[in-house]
């Protein structure tokens, strides 16, 4: 795309944005805008890849290689901000735009990534670099290597018939995952729960009730609105003294994605069959083998090895809380009532829960005296709010981010925009995107977003969160601190542009600093009085947090497996399964997960991480992150906690990396040894017979 002369009308989607570091110029994009600029942007893009594969020159790095990875700029760009919108306010106009684009774009990048032509040169490239006839540094081998290896998996050396399938295959599965998206937004906002007696919302505090009489309000419905979020067991569950109300809002949950008009059903089957047959094709035997073979697990089995290893220790924990939760008694426990069970017994057994905490929890306190101090004393980072500069929506903030080690003339790191607050529109969950990646290459800085789903306060009211927000908020600045930090030299490397079963390493382990003392003294205070929390109630929680850990645990296993297991079949198996809740049912009886009241955080039809989203076969990199995570977290204490020291080692070795790096082998030069799955152990709790633990897999979920 041509840079615009002064006389020519900007575009404010297809050309570079005049706003510091890029940002977007959101106040003159119109909805109107985003199909057409998709659409010129795809062609630009084909261009750019019809000239490279034109070229009558011999194939270089720089004619084949990088003139690949500078393509496509002008559709990064209007992507970036497109999805960037899309996620957090998904208006009726921009699904529109995705149900009629998603099919384009899926066709286009299988064109281009299936192009024999494009292949062939290189792989001439990569074939010189091989035989040693080329002398480039590090990172330009890997990226020789990347695309070439993208290409094959994509199926550039099938022959033509095959070439055609999949690009049918994947302008198919861009439709169905699309549609399953939808169809998970509409039935979600349809089976929010209402209340008209105000006496089923006892043991809600005043400000939750509030809340959710707003929620009803905008809604135009009377009383009050419990919304729903991803995971099947809802949070206010725990809050919810009227067992009735809780077997509501568990029933509505359940039914996500199954609805009359929304139902997810036959879009599960044809995703995971085309999946297999897309697998087939490319000489794999499943979806998983194609999936993990760029992981750092590497294969399903190593994945499923690591996650039914911790299930003896996850269930017999699980179970043991169960007769602790009943006191006793011979009976089963509902899914329903475990939430609201294990938050009574907590608070009993250590004074400590969600209504003690909160009001030590006030969003400003944690946000700058906690995430970003934390970031600030580990990495040099200063941020200074931008009122001058505007987000995608009101409520939208924009910071700037400096690194107190550069010069003044070149201090600016990139921008970090926060989107804290739930709406009708935004997808449920927590994440970080970019609307702009770091890139030396394209003399790119970036412009990073945090996305949470809090509950806005009544007015006036200040924004209180639990515990588990607060670690989410952590989580997320941790993934915005691997894309702020980055410091390559092509765009494909940067940033979060890791495997699915590293890029949750970093985030995870930026949740450590939520919890240990010397932070929680310095940015938890009491709302009303100002006191510091006390030594006690630290102590209190630190004692709590291993309470609920085999619960927590076998939720997340039986939806990694449930994944693992629908992605691990072949064409011919998954052709034969026709009942979802059946196979659901057996992969947890063949694993020992099916245990009486505990429901996998996801099931299949409410599952956007892997039918909608990046995760398909490898929702299991959360607890493969975590393995990285504790180890490193016990790294980071016996160098003293938050040291500067050890934050210089870490963005040395992994932030700045991106995705230009031997992970495994950047974590071994972190920690100077192998990572230790004990550690993991250790965390949990779950080599003992201790009831209880760290519930940090429902936490910083994107």
């Amino acid at each position: 795309m041509t840079t615009p002369s002064p006389e020519t009308p900007r575009h404010p989607l297809l050309d570079e944005s005049p706003l510091p570091y890029g940002l977007p110029d959101f106040a003159s994009i119109a909805d109107e805008d985003l199909e057409p600029a998709i659409r010129a942007a795809i062609d630009d893009h084909a261009a750019e890849i019809a000239a490279i594969t034109s070229n009558p020159d011999p194939a270089t790095v720089e004619n084949t290689v990088v003139a690949l990875e500078r393509s496509g700029q002008a559709l990064h760009r209007v992507l970036s901000v497109f999805y960037g919108l899309l996620g957090p306010d998904a208006t009726p106009a921009r699904l529109d735009v995705d149900r009629i684009v998603s099919p384009l774009l899926a066709a286009h990048n299988s064109a281009v990534m299936s192009d024999p032509d494009l292949y062939a040169r290189v792989d001439a490239v990569l074939t010189a670099l091989e035989a040693g006839d080329l002398r480039v540094d590090d990172e330009t081998a890997r990226l020789v290597r990347r695309h070439h290896r993208d290409l094959l998996r994509a199926g550039a050396a099938l022959d033509e018939a095959g070439r055609t399938r999949l690009t049918a295959i994947d302008t198919r599965l861009a439709e169905l995952t699309t549609q399953f998206g939808e169809n998970l937004l509409a039935s979600t906002a349809e089976l929010a729960v209402p209340v008209t007696d105000e006496a089923e919302l006892a043991g809600l505090p005043e400000s939750m009730r509030a809340s959710l009489a707003a929620a009803a309000e905008e809604a135009g419905r009377d009383g009050w609105l419990i919304p729903l979020g991803l995971p099947t067991v809802q949070p206010i569950s725990a809050w919810l003294d009227h067992a009735g109300l809780r077997g509501r809002v568990m029933e509505a949950s359940l039914k996500r994605g199954s609805t009359p008009g929304h139902d997810n059903t036959p879009l599960v089957l044809e995703i995971v069959r085309l999946r297999a047959e897309r697998a087939e094709l490319l000489g794999l035997r499943c979806h998983a083998d194609h999936v993990l073979a760029v992981e750092t697990a590497g294969t399903p089995e190593t994945a499923r090895g690591l996650l039914l290893d911790v299930v003896d220790a996850a269930v017999t924990n699980a179970r043991g809380e169960a007769k602790d939760l009943l006191g006793g008694e011979d009976r089963d426990l509902d899914p329903a009532d475990w939430a609201w069970e294990s938050e009574r017994l907590r608070a009993e057994r250590f004074s400590v829960d969600d209504a003690t905490v909160r009001p030590y929890f006030e969003l400003e306190a944690v946000l700058k005296d906690g995430v970003m101090y934390s970031a600030a004393e580990l990495y040099g980072l200063r941020f200074e709010e931008r009122s001058d500069l505007a987000g995608y929506l009101p409520d939208v903030r924009v910071i700037e981010v400096f690194d107190e080690e550069r010069s003044e003339r070149d201090a600016g790191v990139g921008l970090l925009l926060l989107d804290y607050y739930a709406r009708p529109t935004k997808r449920g969950g927590a994440w970080m995107t970019s609307f702009r990646d770091q890139s030396r290459l394209l003399d790119s800085r970036p412009v990073v977003v945090n996305v949470m789903n809090l509950t806005r306060p009544a007015e006036g009211e200040p924004t209180l969160l639990t515990m588990d927000e607060v670690t989410t908020m952590f989580h997320e600045f941790g993934h915005a601190l691997h894309g702020l930090l980055s410091d390559v030299e092509y765009p494909v490397f940067s940033g979060t542009s890791v495997p699915r079963d590293f890029v949750e390493f970093p985030s995870q382990v930026n949740e450590m600093w939520a919890r240990r003392p010397e932070m929680l003294a310095h940015y938890a205070r009491h709302r009303e009085t100002g006191e510091p929390i006390g030594g006690e109630l630290v102590e209190r929680m630190r004692e709590a947090e291993r309470f609920g850990e085999g619960q927590a645990t076998v939720e997340y296993l039986a939806a990694a497996l449930i994944d693992l297991a629908w992605h691990s079949l072949t064409l011919e198996q998954a052709r034969e399964v026709t009942d979802v809740e059946e196979f659901e049912a057996k992969v947890l009886a063949d694993a020992g997960l099916d245990v009486p009241g505990i429901e996998p955080r996801y099931r299949s039809r409410y599952f956007q991480h892997v039918f909608a989203g990046g995760y398909s076969a490898a929702y299991y990199s959360y607890f493969w992150a975590e393995v990285l995570d504790a180890d490193a977290a016990e790294w980071f204490i016996e160098r003293g906690g938050l040291q500067r020291s050890s934050g210089d080692a870490m963005r040395r070795e992994v932030l700045s990396r991106g995705g230009a790096i031997d992970f495994l082998a950047a974590y071994r030069n972190l920690r100077g040894a192998e990572p230790d799955p004990a550690a993991l152990l250790r965390r949990r709790g779950l080599g003992s017979s201790v009831v209880g633990g760290r519930e940090t897999v429902a936490a910083g979920r994107p």
